[in-house]
């Protein structure tokens, strides 16, 4: 059934270039590289659309570049293309025909990338850094949300320079999602809005945070019949909320965990704390993966309120993650986060992307029916 799905392709290839990688902390999992990653700290990752036959990444780096790879069945990678932007790129995001990606930069602006033509056009601008990009299909309209640290939240039809509709934030947006009809926007100053998506996209609720820190990284979950219903958030203080939007007895359906701390959660000796970089939820199960400066992942069943897997340690933070379209491949990004200031930072340490079968690691404990 090849490499997603049975286990002989992993670490067997000798595609390493120092031959065996055994012993080597940059990859504990044995899990497999992605061929050509970027040259500098790895901001996005997003795989392609259902709708799209095959399994195409794309990643988004501070070297200004997105960068397109295809994910063959047998675990091989193959660079296809990359753009450029004039800054550092922020977060990238698919059409839902993944015909097109759409990009988010320092440079104040976003892109539209064809990937039939490889040609790129800018379809949107801010007065500040963009820092979420993300695609919105409505049964009346599609466009591009972009959320920047200008304060506001933007909606591009992507065919005129002039957005269709620009919604003020209290403060700068720090990450955000998108599950139609509903959007999520986390911002500085423990700022948390809910956006309905419905004819056209307007506030719906503002929430004060579960969180006591800086917000990191939102990711929305869906009931069992397919909607939205709530959202992950996660914070620089490793710890994630679990937040339902309308949730029969939120005293008790609502809560927080601790995640991607040293020593666990004994409190005798002093913790070493570190941010949650990205939350993903699993397409299928609805398990959710977590990522963070520590340089390790873990899988999480949010329902039975368990932690199903967490991995060895990196030797770099994990930047940034995502499951494909059906949930069989998990990628993950290692790069320098800068959660320790310069004085930590390696030019010569490379970056990495790899992928991992998540078909079985992700499954629920007990499944409630």
């Amino acid at each position: 059934m090849s490499l997603f799905g049975a286990s002989t392709g992993f670490g067997t290839g000798g595609t390493g270039v120092f031959g065996s990688t055994t012993t080597d902390s940059h990859n504990p999992m044995k899990d497999v590289e992605v061929t050509s990653p970027p040259d500098d700290s790895i901001s996005c990752l997003a795989f392609s659309p259902p709708a799209m036959p095959g399994n195409f990444l794309i990643g988004g780096s501070w070297a200004n570049d997105v960068r397109c790879w295809e994910v063959q069945d047998n675990g091989q990678t193959v660079p296809k293309a990359q753009q450029m932007h004039t800054g550092p790129v922020l977060d990238a995001c698919w059409s839902d025909d993944g015909s097109k990606v759409f990009t988010a930069s320092c440079d104040k602006t976003a892109k539209m990338w064809d990937l039939n033509s490889n040609q790129a056009m800018q379809i949107a601008q801010h007065d500040g850094p963009i820092k979420a990009i993300h695609w919105i299909k409505a049964p009346n309209y599609s466009c591009v949300m972009t959320g920047s640290w200008d304060k506001t939240l933007k909606f591009w039809d992507t065919r005129s320079p002039n957005p269709m509709m620009s919604l003020q934030m209290p403060e700068r947006c720090y990450c955000a999602d998108v599950v139609y009809p509903m959007a999520v926007v986390a911002t500085a100053e423990r700022g948390l809005i809910v956006y309905q998506l419905e004819s056209q996209p307007s506030e719906f609720r503002r929430i004060d945070s579960p969180l006591k820190h800086q917000h990191r990284c939102v990711a929305i979950f869906k009931d069992k019949q397919n909607k939205p219903t709530g959202f992950a958030l996660g914070s620089i203080e490793g710890r994630v909320a679990i937040h339902y939007i309308n949730p029969p007895n939120p005293a008790k359906d609502n809560f927080t965990f601790k995640c991607h701390r040293s020593n666990g959660t004994n409190t005798t000796t002093p913790q070493d704390i570190y941010a949650v970089n990205a939350i993903a939820f699993h397409p299928v199960h609805g398990t959710l993966a977590t990522v963070g400066s520590d340089g390790r992942f873990s899988f999480w069943d949010k329902d039975a309120r368990t932690k199903l897997k967490t991995s060895e340690q990196l030797d770099q933070p994990i930047t940034a993650c995502c499951f494909n379209h059906n949930g069989n491949i998990f990628a993950y990004a290692s790069s320098y986060d800068w959660s320790k200031g310069h004085e930590y930072y390696n030019p010569q340490k490379k970056n990495y992307i790899f992928l991992r079968n998540a078909a079985e690691e992700l499954k629920p404990r007990n499944k409630k029916w």
